[in-house]
Parts: structure tokens; sequence; C-alpha cells
């Protein structure tokens, strides 16, 4: 006992004071059946007073005492989010305890459909008869908190790694959000009026039960000298749902059409789409990735049909931006702003793979409504829109579809074939009619894709395709962009698009290549490629040394004036350790007939905080990245840099949100705008590090914390960062689960107490002491001790003038008020506290328990 005095960690004390308890009552309790009653013999417990004891919550194998309490619950090997979990006697054992299985925890088990009209039910409906499904076995453990349930795999819907059956999805709390991403830039050149431009783009957005309702918006105000400009719009007003039992997502509002056969266009309207994020991750979609070098500090915008999908400033040097969202089709627009004021722009094709659906299934998307432009408003006929797919079996897939308004009408079918070892290929042919005019075109185009790992020789072609339209055929974005000019405007001709990848593990080398030709009937024909090589190596004593190759071409071909724009480029790095975890990178980049020589040193201050400095012989420059740790905190970025003939320019971006809920708020950082996110509550106490996936991040003033970087309908988990609890706080639940659907609010709590920790000595007013294995709980139910020997436990929580009860033999007992003036040596004293009776102390031993001093017997 007094070696508990000691001890300086609380959790270490309560897990020896857990295990003592728990040791002794094995060593001394016989085997008997879960529905006999234990015995204890406490001649052989190490203690002072052997009749001052409670065991009520031991005295049968497995029982539970009747009543309500907070348990993990695991299915299987799935665990599920923390529930309240009653425990009645059933109706054949007064005296025995069974869990309750509530409707809800029921419908979370994941059941097949034929499966839950067999449920049966017992104390009057409430309560799941676990005999209803012959082999499913329940049991609670007290000693983990967790209830563990059993159910024959057979029974249950398909499930994968981190991916749950729609039954388990949790589709959030209500609540209010704002996300915002804002970049500033100034320039200064010598000779040259002065610009400063502020960016930004965001979304606001509201949850009420399944759904959720969005306005995004996008802004740039530009200050020159001699002229100011300033713009900002609201690029879409819309309101979507998910439709778990269709697979498939409802958008009401302004939205843009996400076709796999027809390219994208905005419309005001409704539709209703198969979703593949509903999907487990090995069944969903492609997303686009941006790939580019950037000769300086650089802002990158991402957009498509002058709605902003993505901004960010990025460092000098190659960069690959990878998390565009996989619903995004058609062709994107990429700007590259360089801080030395030149401008880079380009397109990327963000085709698909090939059209494949799973055997057996339907996949399909429907949409209605008014075409409408940006800045213009409504315009054009109400068109209709729908296409599907079918797995026709293992190998085969049949797709097809049609759009049509009351002068424009297009049809398209396809087919996708599974080759196996030889990858995937589909092929689908088009075919549009518009009237323009009181003229008629009519015409087809053909398209061919083809994906395939070759895991033999570690390498992917991720998306390799061509299409070939003809003269007269027009897509719907070109028959709307010809009825708003009067006249038609480029035509596509053809599009080659590849992307590949590939390791020479042997050699440590990489290599990633991206093509893209473009061509029309009546524009400059363009293409793109970009290639990477980077190899890993050791070099004597200096390990990990990389060196890259970037090459890349943009290329606009005139045919009618027989001239060629060409901006290539080329850019070769070599990286080496240095120091603990920083890094020194020399490089030779070359763009648009100018060579540049720098040297860069990057390194981490620490997990949160990232910077680069860079020399070259035309710039000195800095870029520096922040993420942020409190709950009130938005991401941020800065960069500056000088160039020859005196110019300068400084940039900033911030990145972050806010999330209001009825159960509190907070600021945090943003992953997507609009986007899924879990608000996580540490029970009211402040400064507790939360994780998700990502850094973790601090519960703000008010105990709450919002992690951002949430995937849609995969299992989530939040955990408290126990190794950077600040010295007063204690962690009695530190891991959740859930899986949200899209755009989803999750809410939950973790148990958390705060407080001082100080070794109690409990005193009744008749002198006596609680008994052994009597329970310490303050205010909000959470248990802070168990009392041991002479009546002394070790109290974690303790709050100036706060209030604790202490429960024995299945009833709270008497109340403890802590001293309004606590020591400030903590473990060093001893407190004796006087424990107030609220009732008598005279009630027999739980039901099913005997003390003997000599033998132990069932009853």
């Amino acid at each position: 006992m007094h070696g508990l005095l000691a001890l300086r960690d609380f959790s270490t004390a309560k897990t020896i004071l857990h295990t003592s308890v728990l040791s002794s009552l094995m060593s001394i309790a016989c085997e008997v059946s879960a529905a006999e009653d234990i015995q204890f013999n406490t001649d052989i417990l190490d203690l002072n007073d052997r009749t001052n004891i409670d065991l009520s919550q031991f005295s049968r194998s497995g029982f539970i005492l009747p009543g309500t309490y907070p348990m993990q619950v695991q299915v299987n090997t799935l665990v599920l989010p923390e529930q309240r979990i009653t425990f009645y006697p059933p109706d054949d054992d007064p005296k025995g305890s069974q869990a309750c299985l509530s409707s809800n925890l029921a419908s979370q088990l994941g059941l097949k459909e034929n499966k839950l009209t067999e449920l049966s039910w017992w104390k009057e409906g409430t309560c799941l008869d676990i005999r209803s499904l012959a082999g499913m076995e329940v049991s609670g453990d007290l000693g983990t908190s967790t209830l563990y349930i059993s159910v024959p795999q057979a029974y249950l819907e398909y499930n994968a790694q981190n991916w749950d059956p729609p039954s388990r999805w949790d589709e959030g709390v209500p609540g209010l959000l704002v996300d915002y991403n804002l970049t500033a830039q100034s320039i200064n050149q010598r000779n040259t009026a002065s610009r400063t431009d502020l960016t930004g783009n965001g979304t606001f957005g509201a949850n009420a039960g399944p759904w959720r309702l969005r306005a995004d918006w996008q802004g740039r105000i530009e200050d020159e000298a001699v002229n100011s400009r300033k713009n900002l719009e609201w690029s879409r007003f819309y309101a979507y749902r998910a439709v778990p039992s269709l697979g498939a997502r409802l958008s009401l509002g302004q939205n843009y059409l996400y076709s796999d056969l027809f390219d994208s266009f905005r419309f005001t309207g409704a539709a209703l789409n198969s979703d593949d994020s509903q999907l487990p991750p090995n069944l969903r979609g492609y997303a686009p990735e941006v790939v580019g070098v950037a000769k300086t500090n650089a802002k990158v915008i991402i957009s498509q049909q002058g709605r902003v999908l993505y901004e960010a400033l990025v460092a000098a040097g190659p960069y690959r931006i990878q998390d565009l969202n996989d619903a995004v089709t058609g062709t994107l627009d990429v700007r590259v702003e360089e801080q030395d004021g030149s401008v880079n722009t380009f397109k990327v094709e963000s085709s698909s793979i090939p059209y494949l659906t799973r055997p057996g299934t339907v996949r399909y998307k429907l949409a209605t409504g008014r075409p409408s432009y940006l800045h213009d408003g409504g315009q054009g006929s109400v068109f209709g829109a729908g296409e599907f797919s079918w797995g026709v079996s293992n190998g085969w897939s049949v797709y097809g579809g049609g759009i049509s308004d009351s002068y424009y009408k297009a049809f398209s079918l396809g087919v996708g074939r599974d080759l196996l070892a030889f990858g995937a290929l589909s092929f689908d042919a088009s075919r549009a009619s518009a009237t323009l005019q009181d003229d008629t075109l009519s015409g087809a185009s053909y398209r061919l894709s083809y994906s395939k790992k070759f895991e033999e020789y570690d390498s992917q072609v991720t998306f390799a395709g061509y299409r070939f339209s003809e003269k007269n055929y027009l897509s719907m974005s070109e028959y709307l962009d010809a009825r708003r000019y009067g006249e038609r405007v480029g035509g596509s001709k053809s599009l080659y698009t590849a992307t590949f990848n590939k390791h020479f593990r042997e050699a440590g080398l990489s290599a990633y290549v991206t093509y893209t030709d473009q061509s029309y009937w009546d524009r400059p024909r363009s293409n793109r490629w970009n290639v990477s090589l980077a190899r890993y190596f050791n070099a004597g004593s200096v390990k990990n040394i990389n060196l890259s190759l970037n090459l890349f071409r943009n290329q606009e071909h005139n045919q009618r004036t027989r001239t060629q724009n060409n901006n290539s480029g080329m850019y070769l790095s070599l990286t080496l350790p240095l120091g603990r975890s920083g890094t020194l990178t020399t490089s030779a980049n070359n763009s648009q007939n100018k060579s540049t020589y720098s040297a860069r040193f990057s390194d981490q201050v620490d997990e949160r905080n990232h910077y680069q400095l860079a020399v070259s012989n035309t710039s000195i420059g800095g870029y520096l990245s922040h993420t942020a740790d409190q709950a009130d905190q938005a991401d941020l970025t800065f960069s500056a840099s000088r160039q020859e003939n005196n110019h300068t320019s400084l940039g900033m971006s911030a990145r972050g949100g806010a999330t209001l809920t009825p159960y509190g708020g907070a600021g945090h950082r943003s992953a997507g705008a609009g986007g899924t996110r879990l608000m996580v509550d540490t029970s009211g106490v402040p400064g507790v590090p939360v994780r998700g996936y990502g850094n973790p991040t601090r519960s703000n003033a008010f105990g709450k914390a919002v992690i951002p970087d949430v995937n849609s309908y995969l299992r989530t988990a939040a955990s408290i960062d126990l190794e950077s609890l600040p010295a007063n706080v204690e962690a009695a639940q530190s891991v959740t689960q859930l899986t949200l659907t899209d755009g989803a609010i999750g809410y939950r709590t973790l148990d958390v107490i705060a407080g001082y920790k100080a070794m109690v000595v409990l005193r009744l007013s008749d002198g006596r002491v609680p008994p052994f294995g009597g329970t310490v709980k303050n205010e909000k139910q959470q248990e802070t001790g168990i009392i041991n020997d002479g009546g002394s436990v070790y109290l974690s929580g303790i709050r100036p003038g706060g209030m604790m009860v202490v429960s024995w033999g299945g009833a709270e007992r008497c109340t403890l008020v802590m001293p309004a003036n606590l020591p400030d040596d903590g473990l060093a004293t001893t407190l004796d506290l006087p424990c107030q009776m609220l009732i008598p102390d005279n009630a027999a031993p739980a039901s099913g328990i005997r003390l003997t001093n000599t033998e132990i017997t069932p009853s």
C-alpha cells in the first residue's frame, strides 16, 4: 500500500490496483457454470478486515448485475462505437443477467435482409432474442467494458477491410459548416506597377438528417496602381443525400453533369447517380491527377468551366496533385501562376478507366434540368439524360445511354471486357444530332479505353484511351456553346491520352509518364507529355540519395498558319539527406529557353512545421508551411522570393473551416470543402490531443475538436494521443470508430477525466471504512477509483469543491466532497475525507454471493 504512494503516474497505479483485485479474485474463485453462484474464501485475501468486502460484481462466472453500462461493442472482429447496453434478468432465470440488444444495435450488425425478417424479440419487443439466429452468441466483459457478439459470417452482408455495409453507416448530427481557402500574393517589379491579388473559394453548408445543403463561392480581388478588379460569385447552390437502398446519391439544385459517356456541363435540376464511393475501395473508380513542375514558389489553380476545384501554393520543383474527387469528369483547366509573374496554362483530361460493372449489378446515372452557364444563368431547353452499365457476367459488361432536349439528341452504346491477365478493355460508339439555326448537324464519335496492372513487372497502365469524332458530331457542351455564341466553336476531332508508371525495384528506379494529344476540326491541335524518373541509392555512408529527372512539353499546332508554340522544359535534381531530418537539393531547370540553377534546403521543425530555403542564379526565396495544432486554427503557408531586376513577391495562404452542432462548435483545418468531418467531444476537457489519420489537433476551450480528414463510407478511427496528454488528464476511453456518409458531421464523445490525482482514505460517519472492491464515480458517472484495503483509494479527476459518489453492494452508499483548497504536492499528501451516507449500510450482500472463512462452495 505504501508503495502506491510513490507512484507518479495514475494509469500505472490504477492498473496495479485493478490487477491486484482481479488476480486475488481469480485465485479464490472456483470453476462453475455461468448459471451457478460463486462463494469466495476470504481467508486467502491479504486484508485487515475480511468481513468488510464487496465482491458482488464477481459472484457468478460471467455475471453482470442488471443495469445499464457504457460498453464498446465488438461484432466478430469489428469494433463498433461505444453504446449504452442494458442487462435484464431473462424470463427463465430471475437471478441471471442477459444483454439487451436493441433494434438500433441489431441494425448495426450488418445482417442480410432475409435474416432481418427472421428476428424475434423479448422484453416487450425491445430486446433481440439471440436464439432466433442459430449460432449467435453474446457475452459481456466489465473488465474491458466490451460486449462481444459472435454472428455466423453467412448471415452478414458483404464487407471489406475498413468498409462497412449500409446498415452501419452514420448520417451524423445536424449542424452548420464553413470551409475556406484563401491565397494572397503581392508582386513588385522595378519600372512596373505593383500588383496585389487575393483569391479564395469555399463552401457554406448545413446538415439536417440525411440531407446536405451546400453553397460554393469563389472570388478574386486584383489591385494594381492603375486598375482594380473585384469578382465574387456563388458557383452553385445545391442539396444532396445518400440513398443507400439504391446505392446512389440524389442531388437537387445547381450542379454539373457527371457522366462516363457524355461530357460535363453545368445545369440546374435534379440528378440520381449510382455512387461509386458507397462501394468497397477495390470497386471504386478512377480519380484524375495533375502533375507538373513549378519554376518558383507558385499558385496552382484547377478549374472546370469556370468553377475552381482546387487552389494551393506549391514550392518550387515538381508537384503532383492526387486528391481531386473521383466524381470529376471531363476536361480540367490548370493555371500555374509563378512568383516571377509568368503564367502557364494547360488542360488535363480526367477520363475514366474502362467501363466495367460487377457481375449481376446495374449502375446508372439520371439527370434532368435546364443547362446554365456560371455567369449567364439559365439558357437552353429542359433536357433529360440517362445511362446505365450492366454486369452481364464475370467478363462482360454492357453500357449505354442518351441525352436529349428539344434541339439535341445523342445516344451511346458500348461493351466492356475484363481480359483478366491482359487487363480491361471497353469500346463505345455515340451518335448525336443537333439543330442550329435551321441547320442540322449529325455525326458519330468512337472511344476505346484500356487499363492494366502488370504486377509481375511492377508496372501499371492507369489509363490509356483514344477517341475520334466526326466533323459534324457535337457533344452537348459544344452544342450549348454554339447556341450561346451563334456559331460552332472548336469541335473535337481526336483525343489520345495515357498514363503509365513502372517500378524497377532492384535498380531503385521508378518511372511515371503521362501523355495527352487533342486535335480539333477548326482549332489548333495541342499535346502535352510529362516524364518523371526517380532513383534512390546509397553512396558510402550517405543513405537514401535521390536523383530525379522531369521532362515536360506543351505544344500547340496551328494548321492554318503552320506555326507551332512550344513550352518545354527539363528539371534535374539531386537530393541528399542532411542532418536529422533535413534534405539538400541541387537542381537545374530549363524552361522557355531560360536556365536556372538552384540549391534548396528543406527540413521539419516538428511534425507541424516544414520550411524550405532556396537560392539560385536568378533568385532567393523561402517557403514555410504550418499545420494547425489547435482546434481553432487553420493550415498556413508562407512564401517569399526576390528575383533579378529587383522583382520581389510575397505569398500567403490559409486553409481552414468551422463546424457548429447542437453539442458545440470548433474551428479546424480543412481537408475538403463541404466534406465529411468528425467532431470529438473530450468530455469538456480542453487541450486534449485528438488524432484521425493526419496530425493530431487539440480540443478547444470547450472540449471540442473537429477531425476533417475523414473518408466517406470508410471506417474511421479517432483516438486520443496518450503520449501527449497533459499531466492532469486521463483518458478512460481513447478510441472510437464509425462510418460516416458523404458530407456528414459525425459526433463522438471520448471519456476523459481531468483534475488532480491523489491517495485518499475514506471514513464513514461511524468511523468504519467502505468495503474493499467498492467503486468511486464523479458527477459525470466516470469511474475515478476502486477502494482498496482500509478504505484507501487512488483517485483521479479531483476538482476543488467537487463531489463524488461511493458505491458497493449494487447501490450508491455515500458521497464525499473534495476540499476547496487542494495541496499542491499531489501524491505526496494522503487526504482523509469523510463519506456522508446516502442509505443505511445494512443491506445484505448481493444475490448470489456468500462469504465464508474456510471454503468455496456453490450456493
